[in-house]
């Protein structure tokens, strides 16, 4: 079974973000950014990466609760994109902390937070994939 697991690990938002401070992707539209958005924002280190886009995953795709764990083998049985390629961290300028546990908190592009745990040797840094190659 494959895994999008970090931990102890900041993802900075893209280097080709054209976002100058972190935004809220518009809401209504059922996107992935806003789904995750939904999920993390005001609740940090409550979800771990696979639980979040696996279940983001199900609610783009109807899946009810009864299917769930039939369908999480299927979807871990091949490896999924992690979250360097969130929209969250390429577009809308947020950054992901990934605690011991991975555990992840969703930190604005700029703030305090962000600028400790960066310059923390305990933490690894990576950026976000580039939208453009």
């Amino acid at each position: 079974m494959h895994a999008t697991h970090y931990t102890d690990t900041l993802i900075l938002p893209a280097p080709d973000t054209r976002a100058e401070s972190a935004l809220a992707p518009p809401p209504g539209k059922g996107t992935v950014a806003e789904l995750q958005y939904t999920r993390l924002a005001g609740h940090d280190y409550m979800w771990t990466s696979d639980d979040l886009i696996f279940d983001v995953h199900c609610q783009r795709r109807d899946i009810v609760e009864n299917d769930r764990a039939v369908e999480r083998e299927r979807f871990f049985a091949t490896g999924q994109p992690c979250l360097r390629t969130s929209p969250l961290a390429k577009t809308y300028g947020w950054a992901f902390h990934f605690d011991s546990d991975g555990r992840i908190a969703l930190l604005p592009m700029g703030s305090e937070r962000l600028a400790e745990l960066e310059s923390d040797p305990a933490v690894t840094v990576r950026p976000a994939m580039k939208s453009s190659r």
